[in-house]
C-alpha cells in the first residue's frame, strides 16, 4: 500500500505523493524513480536490499542495467546531503546492495507497494528464482541484436547529430564551434549488464559489448573508447555523467542482457551525457533459437526505421561458431590473470575453439598473443614461443588475409624478435591502414615510431591513444616513456605522475619519473622517487645509476653488483645502459653484446636511448648500430607513413 502523506527520513521529510523531499528549508524534487527506491528502502529499514531486487521492483515494466539503481542512490545521496564514506541515511554494504541506517518516522512506514504492481512476467520469473540457469546462452546468437544495436546507434548519430556544435555563449567564431563538434563525436560503450540468473555469463555480456565497440570503431568520423577505459568502471557505483566526464565522451551507451526460460532480452540505451537524456533505446525479444537468421532481419528493420542509406555501407560482424566464440571469450578472459595456469588454461580454450571452428581468425591471433606472453614472463623458452606464435598469425592470415590483428602480430615479432624493423614497419602500416582506430594497433605503432627515431609520430601515436583510452595508466606510461626517449622530460614526468594517480603501484613509473629527474640533474630528488618504485626489478635497474649520480660510488657498485648475480640474462641490454650512465664504455659494449646474443627485445630503443647518450662518439657505437640494422642512415631509409587518425 502506498504511504498517503509525508514522512520522516532522519532530519529529512519526505513527500512520495509529489515526488518531493525537504531538507534544512530547501525543496527538492526527485525523479520518480528515485523515489521509487528511497520508499522502498524505508519500507524496510536497517534491511539490505540488494541491487537486483531494486531493479525488479522499481524498473520491473522496463529493462536497464544496474547503473540505473547507482544513479538514483547517488541522486538520493546528492538530495539528502549523504555522504558514502560516512553515510547518515543510505549505506553501501558491498558486494550486497544498500540499507537505510536513518530513523524512519511519522506516520506507518510506506511498503514496497508503491512500486508498479503489476511487474513483466520476465522480472517476476527472477524474484521467484525461476529463471533457468544461462548455461545454454551462446554470444554469438546475440550477436543479431548487437549489430541492430550497433546499426540504430550508427543512424542516430547521422539522422539526429547529437554532436552537432551547439552555440555558447562566449563563442567568436565559427571555428570554435567547429572544434566543439568535433569534440564531442565522441562515445564510449559501457560494459553490458549481465541479468541471468547465472552469473558465471558474465564473460558472455563483457564480448557482447566488446563485439559492438568493434563495430562502432569502423566508423572513421567517431571517436570510440577503447575496452579497458571503458570497462575500468564496471562494477563501480557511478553515475553515467561522472562516467562520461572521466572518459571525456559526449554519448554513452549502455545496456543489458536477461535470459528466461528459451528466451533472450537484449536492451540498449544511448545517453547524451552532458544533459543526462535519453536520445535512444530498443528492447531485442528473441528465441534463443535460428540467431543467425535474424541478423538481417533485425539489422534490415532498423535500417529502413531509422534511414540509415545515410550512413552507406554500415560495418557488420562476421560471426564464428558459437560455441567457438564462448571458448575464446573464456579464453581471453583467463589469459589476463597472466599466471601460468592462466596461460595453460588459455591456451586448451584456445585450442578447443579452433576444434569447433578452425576458420576462427581471431583465435589464433589470441593463442599467439599467449605464446609471446608466456615467453616475455619467462615461462616458455623464446625460441619457441614465437615459432608457435607465428604459426598461429600464419593461420589466421591464411583464413583472412585482411585481419588487421594478424598484420599487427607481425608486426610485433618482427620487431621484437627479429629486429626487422623494415618489415615491422610495412605490417603496422598495412594493420593501421585495415584498422585506424585499433588502439591496440596504435600503441605497438608507437612503439615502433620510437625505435625509428621517430619521435614526434611516436608521441602523437601515444595521444592518440589517451585520448581513446583516458583511464588506461599504460597508455600514459608509454607516452610518458616517449616524450622522455624525445628530450622532453616534464612533460615526461608529467605523463608519468597521472599513470600513478591512476594506478599508484603501476610499475616502471616511479622508474621512469626517477630517470627522468637524473636527466635533469635532480639526483636527490631521483633517489625518492625510486625508492617508492613498487617494482623490485625496476629498483634494481635504477639505483646503481642514481647512487652513481649522488657520489656515492661504493652503493653504486654493491647495486650493480646485485642487478647482475640476479638478471644477468634477463637483463643485460638494461645493465648496458647502467654502465653507459656510470662511463663504463668498454664493460657496456660486452653487455650490449650479451643483449644481442641473448635477442633481448630492450635492444629495439638502443638508437634513440638517452641513457646512451655518452657512447655516441665512441668508434664502436656506429658499427654496433650498422650491425643491427638501427644506424641513422638504415633508420631514415624505413619508410613507416602513417597518419594520426583524428
Amino acid at each position: 500500500m502506498a504511504h498517503g502523506g509525508t514522512l520522516k527520513i532522519g532530519d529529512c521529510a519526505v513527500d512520495p505523493t509529489v515526488d518531493e523531499l525537504t531538507r534544512d528549508g530547501t525543496t527538492i524534487k526527485l525523479e520518480p524513480r528515485a523515489m521509487r527506491v528511497l520508499m522502498h528502502l524505508a519500507a524496510r529499514p536497517g534491511e539490505v536490499v540488494s541491487v537486483q531486487e531494486l531493479l525488479d521492483i522499481v524498473w520491473a515494466d522496463v529493462i536497464v542495467t544496474q547503473d540505473s539503481v547507482y544513479t538514483a542512490i547517488s541522486a538520493l545521496r546528492r538530495a539528502l546531503g549523504d555522504d558514502s564514506r560516512e553515510p547518515r541515511y543510505i549505506a553501501n554494504v558491498p558486494r550486497r546492495g544498500y540499507r537505510l541506517v536513518a530513523q524512519v518516522t511519522d506516520g506507518t512506514r510506506p511498503s514496497s507497494a508503491t512500486a508498479d504492481p503489476t511487474p513483466s512476467a520476465a522480472a517476476a520469473d527472477t524474484r521467484s528464482g525461476r529463471v533457468p540457469p544461462a548455461r545454454g546462452l551462446r554470444p554469438v546468437w546475440l550477436l543479431a541484436a548487437w549489430v541492430a544495436v550497433a546499426l540504430a546507434v550508427l543512424a542516430y548519430l547521422v539522422v539526429a547529430k547529437p554532436w552537432a556544435a551547439r552555440p555558447a555563449a562566449n563563442s567568436t567564431s565559427a571555428r570554435e564551434a567547429a572544434d566543439t563538434a568535433i569534440a564531442d563525436l565522441s562515445i564510449a560503450v559501457l560494459p553490458f549488464a549481465n541479468l541471468s540468473a547465472d552469473r558465471e555469463q558474465e564473460y558472455f555480456a563483457d564480448g557482447i559489448s566488446e563485439e559492438l565497440l568493434s563495430l562502432l570503431t569502423k566508423v572513421p568520423q567517431l571517436r570510440v573508447i577503447s575496452r579497458s577505459s571503458a570497462f575500468s568502471f564496471k562494477g563501480q557505483n557511478l553515475a553515467v555523467a561522472e562516467i562520461a566526464k572521466r572518459l571525456n565522451v559526449a554519448l554513452v551507451l549502455e545496456g543489458s542482457v536477461r535470459q528466461a526460460g528459451a528466451e533472450v532480452r537484449i536492451t540498449a540505451q544511448l545517453i547524451d551525457a552532458r544533459s543526462d537524456r535519453q536520445l535512444w533505446s530498443e528492447t531485442y525479444d528473441r528465441p534463443l533459437v535460428n540467431i543467425f537468421a535474424l541478423q538481417d532481419e533485425i539489422a534490415a528493420a532498423v535500417v529502413s526505421q531509422l534511414r540509415l542509406k545515410l550512413l552507406g555501407a554500415a560495418p557488420k560482424a562476421k560471426a564464428p561458431d558459437p560455441e567457438a566464440y564462448a571458448l575464446a571469450l573464456q579464453a581471453r578472459q583467463i589469459a589476463l590473470q597472466r599466471t601460468s595456469a592462466g596461460y595453460e588454461r588459455a591456451i586448451a580454450l584456445f585450442q578447443q575453439a579452433l576444434v569447433a571452428d578452425p576458420g576462427y581468425a581471431a583465435a589464433w591471433v589470441g593463442l599467439a598473443r599467449v605464446y609471446i606472453n608466456q615467453a616475455n614472463d619467462g615461462l616458455r623458452p623464446i625460441e619457441e614461443s614465437y615459432r608457435l606464435a607465428r604459426g598461429a598469425v600464419d593461420q589466421a592470415l591464411a583464413l583472412d588475409p585482411d585481419f588487421a590483428p594478424a598484420h599487427a602480430m607481425l608486426g610485433r615479432l618482427a620487431m621484437t624478435h627479429d629486429g626487422d624493423l623494415a618489415v615491422a614497419a610495412q605490417r603496422y602500416e598495412h594493420a593501421l591502414a585495415l584498422e585506424p582506430a585499433n588502439t591496440d594497433i596504435v600503441r605497438s605503432a608507437a612503439m615502433l615510431a620510437s625505435a625509428l627515431g621517430r619521435l614526434d609520430t611516436s608521441v602523437a601515436l601515444g595521444r592518440f591513444v589517451i585520448a581513446r583510452d583516458p583511464v588506461n595508466p599504460t597508455g600514459y606510461l608509454n607516452l610518458g616513456y616517449d616524450y622522455f626517449n624525445a628530450g622532453r622530460l616534464d612533460e615526461a614526468i608529467a605523463s608519468l605522475r597521472t599513470a600513478l594517480t591512476l594506478s599508484p603501484d603501476h610499475a616502471a613509473a616511479e622508474y621512469g619519473i626517477a630517470v627522468a629527474l637524473l636527466m635533469k640533474g635532480e639526483a636527490t630528488a631521483a633517489l625518492a622517487a625510486m625508492q617508492k618504485e613498487s617494482s623490485a626489478y625496476w629498483r634494481s635497474v635504477g639505483l646503481p645509476m642514481v647512487y652513481y649520480a649522488l657520489g656515492r660510488r661504493a652503493e653504486s657498485d654493491a647495486a650493480l653488483a646485485e642487478l647482475i648475480q640476479k638478471h644477468r640474462q634477463d637483463a643485460a641490454y638494461n645493465i648496458a645502459y647502467v654502465l653507459a650512465f656510470r662511463g663504463e664504455a668498454d664493460r657496456t659494449f660486452g653487455w650490449l653484446d650479451k643483449a644481442v646474443a641473448y635477442r633481448d627485445p630492450g635492444l629495439d630503443d638502443i638508437a634513440i636511448d638517452p641513457l646512451f647518450a655518452r657512447l655516441h662518439q665512441d668508434p664502436r657505437w656506429l658499427p654496433l648500430l650498422h650491425k643491427l640494422g638501427k644506424a641513422p642512415d638504415q633508420l631514415a631509409a624505413i619508410q613507416f607513413d602513417v597518419k594520426v587518425a583524428k
